[in-house]
């Protein structure tokens, strides 16, 4: 039997990983997303269900997992791919290279992701509109056609300025520091490459991606739900946030921390299975 440990991940791996995750974690995303009111999660949960019926918590799921497809599987690939190639004879890259690798994969998948990743903000903020004014897209490729259709192809890349630099900075935080993190815990004598280290890695980093990128999180979710001119640029955003007082970066912190932790802690399960099971033997 091959050992477990010598194995790499196939490029694709994240994105599937990401994808099956989106799966169980999409009602926590939408209601992350119902935090720009005044309800709290647990009444904003309840409110849903009454109203709309408990399918409702799966609004904009196909735009969810379009993303994954998309924004996940280009910053996990061009990550995978580019630390094995300067990986040599399969010695580990040091952390310094690695956040390097994970910068540029972020910033490739923020940009190709921004699209899918409008389309699934919309359609999750449409439960908490009045019926006149929501968009009412059937599924992610109907929202793609539409704000192409009305808004132009440009449309579609609203707010990926401000995706980018949040993908950098959440991609550093997941996979560059999972790599590290995983790595300390199994040089020590209490774990191996087992679920167990896979989900405390996984946690760590997920918190971790969390607090450096909740600030960027806010800004990206206004810059993708305005009206057109409602804004005149990023900075217009950061100046309004900013009356809001500091913490105004960082509102729906503890509902963004419940999304992105279970995400991250169930795609890393989801990658690392799919790597010990199918991923590429490594000759020794």
């Amino acid at each position: 039997m091959a050992n477990v440990e010598n194995r790499k991940s196939r490029w694709y791996f994240g994105g599937l990983g990401s994808a099956g995750a989106a799966c169980f974690t999409h009602p926590l995303d939408l209601l992350k997303t119902q935090q720009e009111g005044k309800v709290n999660i647990v009444k904003s949960t309840l409110n849903i269900i009454k109203q709309q019926g408990i399918l409702a918590l799966y609004n904009g799921l196909s735009a969810s997992i379009l993303r994954q497809l998309t924004y996940s599987l280009t910053r996990f690939g061009i990550y995978e791919v580019t630390k094995q190639a300067v990986s040599k004879d399969g010695q580990y890259v040091p952390f310094y290279q690695r956040v390097g690798i994970a910068a540029l994969a972020g910033a490739c998948g923020g940009f190709v992701g921004t699209p899918a990743d409008m389309t699934n903000v919309r359609m999750q903020n449409d439960i908490k509109l009045p019926p006149e004014q929501r968009r009412n897209y059937k599924h992610a490729l109907d929202g793609l056609w539409k704000v192409a259709r009305y808004e132009g192809v440009s449309g579609l890349f609203r707010g990926a300025g401000t995706a980018t630099v949040r993908a950098v900075f959440i991609t550093v935080g997941q996979l560059g520091f999972y790599d590290q993190i995983k790595m300390l815990l199994m040089q020590t004598s209490f774990f191996d490459d087992s679920l167990k280290t896979h989900l405390a890695s996984s946690f760590l980093a997920g918190t971790i991606a969390t607090a450096i990128t909740q600030p960027l999180d806010v800004v990206k979710t206004r810059a993708m739900n305005a009206k057109p001119g409602e804004f005149t640029g990023v900075w217009h955003i950061v100046r309004y946030t900013g009356r809001l007082g500091p913490l105004g970066f960082f509102k729906g912190f503890v509902p963004a921390f419940v999304r992105l932790g279970p995400h991250t802690v169930l795609t890393f399960v989801f990658l690392e299975q799919l790597r010990l099971n199918f991923g590429i033997l490594q000759q020794k």
